[in-house]
């Protein structure tokens, strides 16, 4: 039973317009817009890529994003038709609710909620660090790194009380600027290829070779988070059932496409035969060298500022998915009632907002406080903060995935359409089991991942956050199923639940 696809700018639910996200705030660009802010593409480009080609030889990275582009086009044909049915700000978890039922979904609940924080907050890490390089440079400025994550944070958090509508146009002029930078030195690179010229070499299924391949596909799905948050915004858009699939494929399949032929540009401007080495020397710095050699200083600095004004997008777009998150947590007794409320001028999930920035402010504060090292060195807010949580965040995702395609394939069996919805549940299924492949190999190689050693305890403590996440929701699930089954049977129902309490208090009214 659909719902929450009202066409008016108000949702009056059974709790009150308190408990409602409001409608018709985003149309197919605004969602567009604000899931694909998600990805930072320039960070992609800069980090992901330098660090697939340097640090694990995949010279074969274009072709991975193309293999891995097929796999969430299988994966957003079941998830696109689940969004359909179900409009829901807690997604996947309420998906896999409706799939695997609420037990299963209190566990998806709190991974979530723990994965996309950690893929926020992390980000904060590499920004200050961005920041604090750029004082240096520019201002002759001593910065430590926590002072302009902080700063980030408190506006950020300032943002996020905002309505969504808004939040999306600031997403939107930061993206649009920061693609088109991408696409200039793209098209830069191929008008002056290196020393090896116009070559395909890294489109060759035989580029996919060396011990890193498995490590690369962890890195590289991660390049594609935001996409699957699309149903997260179904409350608050115009025509949820039509709007969110639409987002959601385009999303999937822009983002193929840019990072394919960005990946490609940079083999191209090194050269396939030296792409290897020269990002193993140069690290994040490869494509502002490779830039600066065709299109000058000045546009290799403005590369610069939007490298940082990318990742603060990513920051507000994770911040917008995880206030919606605690929401619907909130409105279905996941978590105090008080998440479950609205900010009454905005709309926004205010007290879900206050609590990612709480949360965003208290990581970054300790990894401040156990930073020993001098300004301007990486150790904590990179290759700890950045690294650590954005790996922990990535492998809470591709579970969440993984999980949603097999309930797509139990909701739709046991809603009696099995076989006329049979073509997606195969897809879903094949998307699924690549999906589980792909959180096997993050698992295996998670000291690759985080640049510890093969003995390190980090191998799986990291990893085993998402594990104690998952764990701890489903206990939590199964106490409420004992003591609170009202509250059990209302996870992943959202705005349908309250309609059919207000149904079931009609019928008695009228007995």
């Amino acid at each position: 039973m659909p719902t929450g696809s009202s066409s008016t700018s108000e949702i009056n639910t059974f709790k009150g317009q308190e408990r409602a996200l409001r409608a018709d705030r985003l149309g197919t660009l605004g969602l567009l817009l604000s899931v694909l802010a998600a990805s930072a593409p320039l960070l992609t480009v800069a980090g992901v890529m330098s660090a697939v080609y340097g640090v694990m030889g995949v010279v074969g990275q274009p072709l991975l994003y193309v293999i891995l582009g097929v796999v969430l086009v299988l994966f957003s044909i079941g998830y696109a038709e689940m969004s359909r049915h179900v409009h829901n700000a807690g997604a996947f978890y309420a998906y896999i609710a409706r799939g695997l039922g609420p037990t299963a979904g209190a566990g998806a609940s709190l991974v979530a909620l723990v994965a996309y924080n950690a893929m926020q907050v992390g980000i904060y890490g590499i920004f200050g660090f961005e920041i604090s390089g750029l004082f240096a440079t520019y201002l002759d400025m001593s910065v430590v790194w926590w002072i302009p994550a902080l700063v980030a944070a408190a506006v950020v958090g300032l943002l996020g009380w905002l309505k969504i509508d808004l939040n999306a146009k600031v997403l939107g002029v930061l993206l649009f600027i920061e693609i088109a930078l991408v696409v200039i030195f793209d098209v830069a690179a191929v008008a002056d290829p290196g020393r090896e010229g116009l070559s395909l070499a890294a489109f060759n299924p035989d580029a996919l070779t060396g011990a890193g391949i498995g490590t690369a596909l962890c890195f590289c799905i991660a390049a594609f988070v935001g996409f699957e948050q699309a149903p997260v915004y179904a409350e608050e858009t115009s025509r949820p059932h039509v709007v969110v699939s639409r987002v959601m494929f385009l999303a999937v399949g822009l983002s193929a496409l840019f990072l394919a032929l960005s990946a490609w540009a940079l083999s191209v401007a090194a050269g396939p035969g030296e792409i290897v080495a020269l990002s193993a020397k140069e690290g994040p710095g490869l494509i502002f060298g490779l830039t600066e050699s065709r299109l000058g200083a000045t546009f290799t600095d403005v590369l610069h500022v939007l490298y940082v004004t990318g990742m603060f997008a990513a920051l507000l777009s994770f911040h917008n998915v995880v206030a919606r998150y605690a929401f619907a947590m909130g409105r279905e007794g996941l978590l105090p009632a008080a998440f479950g409320r609205t900010n009454k001028a905005s709309g926004a999930p205010a007290s879900g907002s206050a609590l990612q920035s709480v949360f965003s402010i208290v990581v970054v504060l300790a990894f401040a406080v156990t930073d020993d090292k001098p300004v301007g060195d990486p150790t904590a807010p990179v290759l700890r903060l950045f690294t650590w949580m954005g790996n922990v965040g990535a492998l809470g995702v591709i579970v969440l995935m993984a999980a949603a395609s097999f309930a797509v394939i139990v909701f739709f069996v046991r809603r009696g359409a099995g076989r006329p919805q049979a073509p997606r549940l195969v897809a879903s299924a094949l998307a699924g089991l690549a999906l589980v492949a792909i959180a096997v190999y993050t698992v295996k190689d998670f000291d690759v991942l985080v640049g510890a050693g093969p003995g390190s305890s980090l191998s799986w403590v990291l990893p085993g956050i998402i594990l104690l996440a998952l764990l701890g929701g489903v206990v939590y699930g199964l106490v409420l199923r004992s003591a609170k089954p009202e509250v059990h049977a209302r996870i992943g129902l959202g705005n349908e639940a309250f309609q059919l309490e207000k149904a079931a208090e009609s019928e008695t009214a009228g007995v």
